[in-house]
C-alpha cells in the first residue's frame, strides 16, 4: 500500500506524533501503576483508562487514513530484508496498538470494572464477569506492555538509523516539519529514485 507521494499526508503526520505521545504517557503510567501503592494509583488508573480508549479510536481513524492515502513508497535502493522488516514492524504496532485497549477494556470487564471515560460517561462491558479470564487477560496486558515498549525501541532506533546513518529521507516523510535543507535532501532523494526507476 504505497502512493508516489514522498510525504505523508498532514492528518497522518498529525495522528502519528499524538499517538506516540499518548502511547508513551500510557506506557510510563503503566510502570507507575504496577509500582506504587500510593494514593497516586487512583489517579494514574483515572488517566489510564480513557487515554487507552482514546488510542484505540486514534489508531482506528489512523488506519483508515492509511487505508485511504497509503504510505510513501521505501527508497528503491533499500535493501529487500530491511524493507521486508519495515512492513513487519508496522503490521506488528498496528496489532498492539488495537489489541492493548481491548485487551484492557476486556480484562476491566472480566472483573466488572467500570471503564470510566469522564464524569459520569461509562463504557459497556465486553465480556461477562469471569475471575479466571480477567487473570489470563491481565497476564496478557502485562507482557505485551513490555513488548509493545521493545517495538517503540526498535521503532526508534531504525528511525535513526536512516536518519542519522543511511540519511535516505524515511524520517522525513512523516517530520511534523522540514527544514530547508530536508528539502533540498528530500529533493534529491526523489531525483534518485527517478534515475535508478528510469534506468530500470
Amino acid at each position: 500500500m504505497t502512493t508516489s507521494r514522498k510525504r505523508f499526508t498532514a492528518a497522518q503526520r498529525l495522528l502519528h506524533w499524538l499517538m506516540a505521545i499518548c502511547i508513551l504517557s500510557m506506557l510510563f503510567i503503566g510502570v507507575g501503576m504496577v509500582s506504587t501503592v500510593t494514593p497516586k494509583y487512583l489517579t494514574l488508573v483515572q488517566i489510564h483508562k480513557p487515554l487507552g480508549i482514546a488510542i484505540l479510536v486514534l489508531v482506528l481513524i489512523r488506519l483508515t487514513l492509511r487505508l485511504i492515502y497509503k504510505a510513501p513508497a521505501l527508497p528503491p535502493d533499500l535493501p529487500e530484508p530491511i524493507k521486508l522488516g519495515a512492513e513487519l514492524s508496522q503490521y506488528v504496532l498496528y496489532a498492539l496498538m488495537i489489541s492493548m485497549p481491548l485487551i484492557g477494556w476486556g480484562m476491566l470487564s472480566a472483573a466488572s470494572y467500570p471503564v470510566v471515560l469522564f464524569g459520569s460517561v461509562h463504557l459497556p462491558p465486553i465480556l461477562p464477569l469471569n475471575p479466571t479470564l480477567h487473570t489470563w487477560l491481565w497476564r496478557a496486558h502485562h507482557y505485551l506492555a513490555f513488548a509493545f515498549f521493545a517495538t517503540i525501541l526498535m521503532h526508534v532506533g531504525a528511525i535513526l538509523f536512516h536518519k542519522l546513518i543511511r540519511n535516505d529521507g524515511i524520517f522525513e516523510t512523516m517530520a511534523p516539519i522540514l527544514t530547508r535543507n530536508q528539502r533540498k535532501l528530500q529533493a534529491d532523494s526523489v531525483r534518485d529514485s527517478e534515475s535508478v526507476t528510469l534506468k530500470r
